[in-house]
This record gives C-alpha cells, sequence and structure tokens, in this order.
C-alpha cells in the first residue's frame, strides 16, 4: 500500500477542538486536506476553524457540534457528512473522555455513557462512512485507543473497556480493508498532556476524599505535548503504520505487558498508585 496523500483529500476529525484534535487540524491543515471538524464544544470549535481559515485560504473547513455520546445525534451526522461530502478520504476517530473508579464503583448508565463516546460513535462514524472511505483505494481510518488499550490498571474499568474495545475493532479493520486498499491506524497515546484529566468523571461510587487526589496524581503523568502527539500520528498515517505508541508513558508499559503477560498488573499498579487507592477504597 502506497503512502497516504493529505493534498486534497477530505478528513473527519472528531474532537477537534482542544489537546491532541485541535493540533491534528493544524497538522491536516499544513499538509492540503480539507476538514469535517466534529467536537461538542461549539466555541472552541469556531476558535480551531477560525485559526485555520486564517492561516490557510485555501483549504475548506466546515465544523458540526455534536455530543458523540448521543447515538441519534452520531448516526444524524454521519449520514450528514456522507450525503454532503462526496469523498472521504480519511477519518479520525479522536473524540473520547475518562471515567475514573473501580467497576462496582460506576453506575451501568455511567458505564454505557463512556461506551457510547470512546466506542460506539467510532463504530457508527466508521460504518456509515465506509463506503466513501473505500470507494477507491488510498483511503485510511485512524483510531485513537490509549494506553489503557494496551494494559488495564485497577480503577479503570470503563475506560479500558472501551479502548480495548477500539483496539480490537481497529486490528480487524486493518485486516479486513487491506484489500481494498484502505489503510487503518490505532493509536495509543501515554501521558499527553491535554483536558482530559480537567474533563474526566468520575464514578458516583468513588468516595470523595479520593477523587482531588486521583485527578492531580491523573495530572502529573500528562506532560508529553500534543503537537509532537499529532505530527507522529500523521507521519504514522502517511506511512501506513498500523500502530502509533506515543511517548515512553505507553512504550514502556506495552513492553512490560507483552514480556509479562500477567505480572506486569503489579508494576502498573506500583507505577500509577492504583493499589493504594484500591485499598484506601476498600478499607472505609
Amino acid at each position: 500500500m502506497g503512502r497516504y496523500r493529505f493534498a486534497g483529500g477530505t478528513a473527519v476529525l472528531t474532537g477537534a477542538a482542544s489537546g491532541i484534535g485541535e493540533q491534528l487540524a493544524y497538522g491536516l491543515a499544513r499538509r492540503g486536506s480539507h476538514l469535517v471538524l466534529v467536537d461538542r464544544d461549539a466555541e472552541r470549535l469556531d476558535r480551531v476553524r477560525a485559526a485555520i481559515e486564517q492561516d490557510h485560504s485555501g483549504i475548506t473547513v466546515s465544523t458540526m457540534v455534536v455530543d458523540l455520546a448521543d447515538r441519534n445525534a452520531t448516526v444524524a451526522a454521519a449520514e450528514t457528512i456522507l450525503r454532503e461530502h462526496q469523498r472521504i478520504t480519511l477519518l479520525v476517530n479522536n473524540a473520547g473522555a475518562a471515567l475514573g473508579g473501580r467497576f462496582d464503583q460506576v453506575t451501568l448508565d455511567e458505564f454505557e455513557w463512556l461506551m457510547d463516546l470512546n466506542f460506539r460513535a467510532p463504530v457508527v462514524l466508521t460504518h456509515t462512512l465506509l463506503p466513501t472511505l473505500t470507494a477507491a483505494p488510498g483511503g485510511h481510518v485512524v483510531n485513537v485507543s490509549s494506553l489503557f488499550g494496551l494494559v488495564a490498571p485497577a480503577g479503570q474499568s470503563a475506560y479500558c473497556a472501551s479502548k480495548f474495545a477500539l483496539r480490537g475493532l481497529s486490528q480487524v479493520l486493518w485486516a479486513e480493508l487491506a484489500e481494498s486498499g484502505t489503510g487503518v491506524t490505532t493509536v495509543h497515546p501515554g501521558g499527553i498532556k491535554t483536558r482530559v484529566a480537567e474533563s474526566a468523571r468520575v464514578g458516583s461510587g468513588v468516595p470523595a476524599d479520593l477523587v482531588d487526589g486521583q485527578k492531580k496524581a491523573f495530572t502529573k503523568l500528562l506532560t508529553y505535548p500534543p503537537q509532537k502527539a499529532a505530527e507522529q500520528i500523521l507521519d504514522g498515517v502517511e506511512r501506513r503504520r498500523a500502530r502509533v505508541l506515543i511517548a515512553a508513558s505507553a512504550k514502556i508499559p506495552d513492553l512490560l505487558a507483552r514480556l509479562l503477560p500477567v505480572s506486569h498488573q503489579r508494576l502498573i499498579a506500583l507505577a500509577t498508585g492504583s493499589d493504594r487507592s484500591r485499598s484506601r477504597a476498600t478499607v472505609r
């Protein structure tokens, strides 16, 4: 499969208003891609569009304000994109959120909300746009999973479930879409400096005295610049890489998980402090 050609193509990008998604939007524009930017934050999305239009007059940018955790809204948005754009060459499923808490500390509604946003929205968008992505050789799909799509520490039940599911779907699509000349890249970012900790939800059953401490500990792990992450992702797309791991905080746990399929869990727990959080939550 030849390299992906950005110039002149149309890219659909979710979660485009901040973090990695915002930087991906700028990077795609620099490479000459027309853009369909999707996010639920209208104000931030408008700022991203304005910045791109100011710097790249030849690029067409359209925006859609959508809550991708709403299945009906996601279906409607996907159908609108398909109707209004004759040829989509790149789909980047980047939107997502975090939900902290052990399995017994999150409600089923909270769990399902995260699955709808992190997994089912990419399923709907990919399935709906697949005919145009595969209409001619050269298309590409990017699914942004996570470090927690590689390892599964305690306290991340819903998030890991959604990101492992997205990883599995991506690997199947990589095998199935190759014959149509369509590439698939799964991205596993480590600690990227984004708003994910700030915007993360916490399960309603998590003790109140643990919430602030967990968020602060999580924030300390987020140090890798989103600009560098976006460039690595786009380089991986161009080169048709099946998997992109970003930062040592993803690469080292991945190596541990492959070398120590069972005992790596204990090492991850010690590194993240999830073993201490579990003990405190149990004795109360």
